[in-house]
């Protein structure tokens, strides 16, 4: 390899020409594949996205050569294509992405173009919420620490994007933990048509991070390809440390429009727009190479015709390329569960509370997969485990590794969970992503985030999280302590949403939710936890319930009463008091929101022809209103009068008792609807 003739004063010691043959090739290959791009969009083709990278070479280079395949894990965000083209990504697979053809590795046509991935080789598939992907990082950077990976987690973002408050949850989580993983800040001052003036007060938008303990902050000349190369040479070395985290910031130029929908020339001077394509890294990076010697105009111009025809060969292979099967269309949305078969609950004595059974489970659970984690608010505290000493002793006999508290950040919590879970597909997470269910709204960007990671990353990224929330009134907990969620919940394809409202089907659904692979909001009904009439015997520690499949609590032949959680106990008592009467309800604990089971239902239906559908949450967009429709739908011809609907009162839940009892659904409100449904 021969050496740099003349190199300038910021050349690395170790680049030598080779590397800057390497360099320059990855560089313009990237501005010809978004010439290409380009065309695709004129032409109707493809490409309905097009966020270009010029102005960025310089740290996006540096990035991705940084890259380890396989060994590190990488998050680009939409303008980084040359960052993905050095980090192993060829010329093909992004054309293929471009035109959202089947074989596009990142998501086989499901995601937008200009997002860029390769999960075989760990660049990560990213959403379109930008920066999002911080918290991710910071997740697998937590398991490349504690398995004792040589690894280091690389998230790159716009300066723009770093207003986001998950970013600022990121560099504070990962800098408080210590973790490989480094931020990039690629600045270019604007978001989409909005100045860094208006985003921040600081115009180098490092600095606003400067006083946050264990992170070593990088600023350099994005546009400048030896400096970046410093940069990240010099972030890489801290953090192999293990001193920490590391920010480098990348000062850049956006030569060209946001994307392909902005016309920057209505908010950029023409002064503006001239002096970018004088900073123009590509073109100065030419002069650089020809100027001192280290290639002739004609070497240069051989590479470019070269890299140039490949260009063209990749696009015509791309656009030949099928497109995606709509038959394929709705694989991948929900992982399969494990499959099992629901085992007996023992009769007779011991028997356990709620709060045991669940607290068992996860012990359990916990010794039957060394690669479980358990972390939240106020979960792992000495001898309390949580608000509700639901995860008592789990640290105790498990170790501050698997399980620990987090910081008062819901979407931190459950965005590292999607983090972490891309270490390895043997990892199950548990997490409580809020003390109570009320509290999780915070979290909601990274819930519908983690939603549609399996389905978007066409089946290749699967979060295997059990979400636990404790949920639901009756406690006089009043505005954050006691509402229902399950509707809003039940609304994101590709979770399962479970709720017990007996023992034994807590710990048998939390079982199947631990070991499936998937997102598993479980829900405890924390009016529950300490009940004696929830109650169940002891289960062993294989006891499992299966998905969607629900559970007739008493036999009737003349209404049905399908519920869920706490109201199950409530439509057990007015069934009691009807059956005094000598009439027969049917009482239906569908166990299981998400997958539903609809066939129990239904058999049920045709038996008594009348059927009540009750629960704590308010009328109005709760899931009693999706059983109701499905019972008008495919159990019509059998109703002999209409579907009731018993539920809360829509209206927040209030603090005083006696409000509280105005509005939630009790024993009484259900036996009078029930009493009208039997009588019509």
């Amino acid at each position: 390899m021969e050496t740099i003739a003349k190199p300038p004063s910021n050349v690395p010691k170790k680049v030598n020409r080779d590397d800057l043959k390497k360099w320059y090739k990855l560089a313009h290959m990237s501005r010809l594949i978004d010439e290409q791009a380009s065309k695709f969009i004129r032409q109707s083709k493809g490409w309905s996205y097009l966020a270009m990278c010029s102005g960025h070479e310089g740290i996006q280079l540096a990035l991705g050569l940084s890259f380890r395949p396989k060994k590190d894990f990488l998050f680009p965000y939409y303008r980084d294509q040359l960052t993905c083209l050095a980090a192993g990504i060829s010329v093909n697979e992004i054309m293929l992405n471009g035109l959202s053809r089947k074989d596009d590795i990142a998501s086989g046509g499901r995601h937008m173009s200009n997002h860029f991935a390769k999960p075989e080789i760990n660049i990560e598939n990213v959403s379109s919420c930008v920066s999002n992907h911080t918290l991710h990082a910071v997740g697998v950077a937590r398991a490349i620490k504690y398995y004792n990976s040589d690894g280091i987690a690389y998230a790159s973002y716009g300066d723009a994007s770093s207003s986001e408050g998950y970013v600022f949850e990121a560099i504070n989580g990962a800098s408080r933990e210590k973790l490989p993983v480094i931020f990039v800040v690629q600045n270019n001052h604007y978001g989409i048509s909005v100045p860094s003036e208006e985003q921040t007060a600081n115009k180098i938008v490092s600095e606003n991070y400067q006083g946050i303990k264990f992170l070593h902050i990088v600023n350099c000349d994005g546009k400048d390809f030896f400096d970046s190369r410093r940069a990240m040479d010099e972030a890489i070395q801290y953090v192999k440390s293990g001193k920490g985290p590391a920010l480098v910031h990348a000062d850049c130029v956006r030569i060209q429009a946001h994307s392909n929908s902005d016309r920057h020339e209505l908010y950029r001077s023409k002064e503006e727009l001239d002096e970018m394509n004088k900073l123009d890294p590509i073109l100065k990076f030419r002069s650089f190479l020809v100027e001192e010697k280290i290639f002739s105009e004609k070497e240069i111009n051989d590479l470019e015709n070269a890299s140039q025809k490949e260009v063209d060969e990749a696009a015509a292979k791309a656009e030949a390329a099928p497109i995606p099967d709509p038959e394929t269309a709705l694989l991948y949305v929900t992982p399969e569960p494990i499959h099992v078969e629901e085992t007996l609950t023992p009769d007779g004595e011991p028997t356990e509370k709620i709060r045991e059974a669940i607290n068992r489970t996860l012990h359990e659970e916990f010794r039957h997969n060394p690669d479980t984690f358990l972390w939240g608010q106020d979960v792992a505290s000495k001898d309390k485990g949580g608000v509700f000493n639901v995860t008592k002793d789990m640290q105790q006999e498990f170790g501050r590794g698997r399980v620990f508290n987090a910081p008062i950040a819901e979407d931190f919590i459950v965005g590292t969970a999607n983090g972490m879970s891309r270490f390895k597909d043997d990892i199950r997470l548990v997490i409580e992503a809020a003390q109570f269910a009320d509290y999780v709204w915070p979290a909601m960007e990274q819930i519908v985030e983690t939603s549609h990671e399996y389905y978007r990353s066409n089946g290749q990224n699967c979060p295997n999280i059990v979400i636990r929330l404790s949920h639901g009134g009756y406690i006089g907990g009043g505005l954050y302590h006691s509402q229902s969620v399950e509707g809003i919940l039940s609304n994101l394809p590709g979770v399962r949403v479970v709720m017990p409202s007996f023992s034994d089907d807590a710990c048998g659904l939390l079982r199947t939710a631990i070991r499936s692979r998937g997102i598993t909001f479980f829900l405890e009904p924390k009016f529950l936890y300490n009940q004696i009439f929830a109650q169940s015997p002891k289960t062993g520690p294989e006891h499992f319930v299966p998905f969607g499949k629900a559970r007739v609590r008493r036999e009737g032949s003349q209404a049905t009463i399908v519920t869920y959680g706490t109201t199950v106990h409530w439509a057990l008592r007015a069934a009691s008091k009807l059956a005094d009467k000598g009439i027969g309800i049917e009482v239906i604990d569908i166990r299981s929101i998400v997958p539903l089971d609809m066939d129990t239902i239904i058999q049920s239906v045709k038996k008594t022809n009348r059927v009540m559908v009750v629960h704590e949450n308010q009328t109005m967009g709760g899931f009693g209103g999706e059983i109701a429709a499905r019972i008008a739908q495919d159990a019509f011809e059998y109703l002999d009068a209409p579907v009731k609907r018993v539920c809360s009162e829509d209206s927040p839940v209030p603090f005083s008792r006696v409000l509280e009892a105005a509005v939630l659904v009790d024993e009484a409100k259900i036996l009078r609807t029930l009493e009208e449904l039997v009588g019509y």
